[in-house]
């Protein structure tokens, strides 16, 4: 199969890079830092990422980070960190903190060099939308490929509820790339193409039935009818397995076809 597009570079010099996308990361000019502090730090890092704004309220990192210990320990253990971050990250941003602690709250100092690899994302996902609105449908593909490319995993886990929620909205976002991209191959009679991004779809979401019959469709299109047939059981026990049930109407109706008139698919 043909190798998918190199991952764009990030928009903007970016001394400090905070990566979620599978694991947590934290690269210095592109080489990564180790973190002092555990998981902790992390978490830190990871809910001012995800932030809105970067920013979150200062007693919200408190309960999150030492929910069972007094505000005075609280603050100093997070006055330490915030010390430890500025001493370790630093001299990349030509002294400035990484993180700011104003007005009680925290903030990723963006201004001073500081990115999240998840916002990058969010910006190729813009771009392809816009595209779209366009017209543009190769511009728009081209931005899906590169931010599906740049999709490295899942966020970061992490037990903050708004973390969670967000990590979930870029896994979802990714996932209708990936649909979309694939159906866009197959209306262009780019089978192989279309077989790549629907798998990686079925690779991240099993159950997706609309990507089971997709799979089916191509490899019809490529002369492979015992492959869509045995496409068809693999979705049919994925299903059994996971939800215990069949395959809905259109996947049944679309085996049938290929059972008894590919030609018609």
């Amino acid at each position: 199969m043909t190798p998918g597009p190199a991952a764009p570079p990030l928009s903007g010099a970016r001394p400090v890079l905070i990566c979620l996308f599978g694991d947590f990361r934290v690269l210095k000019a592109g080489t990564e830092v180790p973190m002092r502090g555990g998981g902790k730090t992390a978490t830190l890092l990871t809910l001012l990422a995800l932030g809105e704004g970067h920013r979150v309220s200062r007693q919200a990192i408190l309960g999150t980070l030492w929910p069972d210990s007094e505000e005075p320990q609280g603050s100093h253990a997070l006055s330490s960190m915030l010390h430890g971050l500025h001493a370790t990250l630093g001299d990349a941003l030509d002294g400035a903190p990484p993180i700011l602690h104003r007005s009680g709250a925290c903030r990723l100092n963006v201004e001073a060099g500081v990115g999240v690899d998840t916002a990058h994302f969010n910006e190729l996902v813009g771009a392809a939308e816009a595209h779209l609105r366009a017209g543009n449908t190769q511009a728009a593909m081209a931005a899906s490929a590169a931010a599906v490319e740049f999709y490295r995993g899942d966020v970061y886990a992490c037990d903050d509820l708004r973390a969670v929620v967000e990590r979930e909205r870029l896994r979802a976002l990714h996932l209708s790339l990936l649909s979309r991209l694939a159906d866009e191959h197959f209306e262009q009679q780019r089978y192989t193409e279309a077989l790549r991004y629907a798998g990686r779809l079925l690779a991240a979401d099993p159950c997706r039935e609309d990507a089971h019959r997709l799979v089916m469709r191509c490899h019809v299109r490529l002369g492979e009818r015992a492959q869509a047939l045995r496409q068809y059981r693999t979705c049919a026990q994925v299903l059994a397995a996971e939800f215990g049930v069949g395959p809905e109407f259109l996947t049944e109706a679309l085996f049938e076809r290929v059972r008894l008139a590919p030609d018609s698919v």
